[in-house]
């Protein structure tokens, strides 16, 4: 089978690392999966790209210089056509809607994974509807979870359509995984409480420095960093410095060694608004790292309070502090949550199992096709 995944990409985010991971498995499994990347004239951004390359896989580029380009669904045809894919998977807006452009009329089956669906803003709430039009000429919409899965029905998506398959991470590199930042920040023994993802306003993290700002006084060695980079940096910058932690905050921008990003922390925060199943909570916790996050999207389903970690509210400062707090204070139960978030995400959340998923899922997208003549 001839897979192509195609995705805009702003980085080396979730969305990213699921498709890496499945161009991986799928390869193992012996199919062929190319990965197309649009060339955003705009915002460019290409080490997705470069990181596939790395690993030997497929990689197309897909020139893009503006929000209707037609050279740019040619291109995705002229691809499909050159490397006689069997099945396009769309990642995101952008994926969804010019994949469905370019191939609605063709006998090319589309599958389309919506990791999460945003409609803050007036962009966004736009591409919104012009991908939920999108999606009625897909063959298969995956969600990462029944969260998402339910805003898409609501959406009105077609509900036969629709299945969950959830993220997998390949545990590879976790194990052995050193704590380098301690050494390259000069962090010691200080205990370390981090963030990992795109700095966006979704991720609530004016609520993690303010959290942070009401336990460094009581935690003169406790240190706060953010990996990943987005449009918040420069005002979550300016907070923290409002705050007078900005000193003891660390902002890293996006990193390639995950593994010993997270080996680095002690406990890991994700004060989310909205999440489908985020790939950073999964890794943290094939990490062993104690995690404190929202009760939002799958992440309860993962997350089970007290056992391989503690929920929060959304929004609320004061819990979120309280909770971090009482991980610093044990490290008895920040080795026990993470052991046992290890186990957990061992058992359910595996690359292979996801890629398994994702091969069903193309054949039966296969199959409707061909059923439609």
């Amino acid at each position: 089978m001839k897979v192509l995944q195609v995705i805009s990409s702003g980085g080396m985010y979730g969305a990213e690392r699921v498709v890496l991971a499945l161009a991986v498995g799928l390869s193992r499994l012996g199919h062929e999966c190319t990965i197309a990347v649009f060339a955003n004239r705009h915002r460019l951004n290409l080490e997705l790209a470069d990181r596939a390359r790395a690993l030997g896989l497929a990689v197309e580029h897909i020139s893009c210089d503006g929000r209707l380009d037609r050279r740019a669904l040619q291109r995705v045809r002229s691809i499909v056509h050159s490397r006689r894919i069997d099945v396009v998977h769309a990642h995101g807006f952008k994926a969804d809607i010019y994949s469905c452009a370019a191939l609605r009329s063709s006998s090319t089956p589309l599958v389309s994974t919506c990791h999460n669906w945003l409609n803050h803003g007036l962009a966004l709430s736009l591409y919104g509807v012009c991908d939920r039009f999108a999606l009625r000429y897909f063959d298969a919409i995956v969600a990462v979870s029944p969260a998402v899965k339910l805003i898409l029905e609501r959406s009105g998506v077609p509900h036969n359509k629709i299945e969950i398959v959830d993220n997998g991470i390949d545990f590879a590199g976790f194990e052995s995984a050193k704590p380098a930042l301690r050494a390259e920040l000069g962090l010691g023994d200080a205990l370390v409480i981090g963030f990992v993802g795109r700095l966006s306003p979704e991720k609530g993290l004016k609520d993690l420095l303010r959290a942070a700002s009401s336990l460094f006084s009581r935690w003169e060695s406790a240190k706060l960093v953010f990996v990943g980079a987005g449009p918040e940096e420069v005002s979550l910058t300016t907070l923290a410095n409002e705050l007078g932690i900005g000193k003891r905050t660390h902002f890293l921008g996006q990193r390639s060694d995950m593994p010993d990003v997270y080996a680095s922390l002690d406990v890991l925060a994700l004060p989310s608004a909205t999440e489908g199943l985020p790939l950073t909570l999964l890794e943290a916790l094939a990490s062993r790292r104690a995690v404190v996050a929202s009760s939002v999207g799958a992440v309860p389903d993962v997350v089970v309070g007290g056992s391989t970690g503690l929920l929060i509210a959304p929004g609320d400062v004061r819990a979120l502090a309280d909770a971090i707090e009482l991980l610093l204070r044990d490290p008895t139960l920040r080795r026990r949550l993470g052991e046992e978030g290890r186990a957990l995400v061992l058992r359910r959340y595996s690359a292979s199992q996801m890629t398994n998923e994702y091969a069903t899922v193309y054949q039966n997208a296969m199959m409707t096709r061909s059923s439609q003549g």
